[in-house]
Parts: C-alpha cells; sequence; structure tokens
C-alpha cells in the first residue's frame, strides 16, 4: 500500500488564483506555502536549461516553441519540488499540469499519483464561460491563433491529475480557501 501525502496541491490555468488561495490556505493552516513559479527556473537550470537557447527558440518559434521547449523541464521541476517541500501548500504553474507528451504527462502522474489532496482551480464548470471569465482577467493569451487559456481549460491533463475541482465564479478567495478545506482530506 502506498503512503498517502495529505499536502495540497493546487493546479489549473494562468489566472484562477491558485497562488492567491495557496497562500490563504497556507496562512489558515498554519503551513509554508510553496509556488512553483518562484522556484521553476532553479530546478530547470540543475537540467542544463539554457536561457540564451530558450530565448532563440521564443524568437524564431514563438510562445508555442517555448511552451514546448519548456515541458520536460517542467516534468522534472515537478518531481524536484514535491521530493524537497512536505507539509505545506503547493500551487503549479499553470503549464506544470498540463502535458501533450504521453510519458512526461506519466511522469508527472506517477509521482502525483501518493497525493490526495490534487485540487483543479478553475472559474466555472462550463468551461467556455471559464475561458471567457480567463480571457477577462489576463487579457487572453492568444499567439498563432493558439488560445492558451482554451488549452489549459479543455486539455485532459489538468482533469486526470486533480482528485478534487473547486469552482470561484462568484466567490471571495476567503470563500474559495473555506470550501477547499471542507473537501481536501488530512
Amino acid at each position: 500500500m502506498s503512503r498517502k501525502i495529505s499536502d495540497i496541491i493546487l493546479i489549473g490555468p494562468i489566472s484562477t488564483g491558485k497562488s492567491t488561495l495557496g497562500k490563504l490556505l497556507a496562512q489558515k493552516l498554519g503551513i509554508p506555502q510553496c509556488s512553483m513559479d518562484d522556484v521553476r527556473f532553479n530546478y530547470y537550470k540543475e537540467i542544463n536549461y539554457d536561457e540564451e537557447l530558450a530565448k532563440q527558440i521564443r524568437e524564431k518559434e514563438g510562445f508555442q516553441g517555448i511552451y514546448r521547449h519548456w515541458k520536460p523541464f517542467e516534468a522534472y521541476a515537478v518531481e524536484r519540488l514535491l521530493s524537497e517541500h512536505k507539509n505545506c501548500v503547493i500551487d503549479f504553474g499553470a503549464g506544470h499540469s498540463v502535458y501533450e507528451d504521453d510519458k512526461l504527462f506519466k511522469r508527472v502522474q506517477q509521482v502525483l499519483e501518493p497525493y490526495i489532496n490534487v485540487v483543479l482551480i478553475l472559474p466555472s464548470p462550463d468551461l467556455e464561460e471559464s475561458i471567457q471569465i480567463l480571457n477577462e482577467r489576463n487579457g487572453g493569451i492568444v499567439t498563432n491563433r493558439f488560445d492558451l487559456n482554451e488549452h489549459f481549460v479543455k486539455h485532459h491533463s489538468n482533469y486526470d491529475l486533480a482528485k478534487f475541482i473547486v469552482y470561484t465564479k462568484g466567490k471571495s478567495p476567503e470563500e474559495t480557501r473555506d470550501e477547499t478545506l471542507k473537501i481536501v482530506k488530512f
């Protein structure tokens, strides 16, 4: 029987409020918060992330190119972050829970398997409404007809990894925190 880990891991698209919710949960529970966006490049560099190469890829191929380039680094960062941080609230960057490559997805799925509190944060159960709300929050992130909000909202990875889903529409961050605390397990 595998050990079940009760840390709270928040996943979801850009601008869903993962970091804000993570901070509120950590304060309420009296435990640390770790935001992937604060530490990810430290982990990327452990496996030879080259900022100059990344810049060249972004200039040549746009956001989609750098997004693809980041994927192996993101999977590694998930593994490293979870190996180093225990008894805390962790909020992933949006890309850290979405993988187009099945091998990378399986790696992340395997490392998250023992975690019982993987919570997907979305604005609404209506996916189109979620996309609309996120577009209003972050101005829409579209490059070369690639809609990042739509991609993150509709991609199967978040749903396959999540143990729970919390919707934020019409709720304050504190109400979302309290709802999350009612569904997670310790």
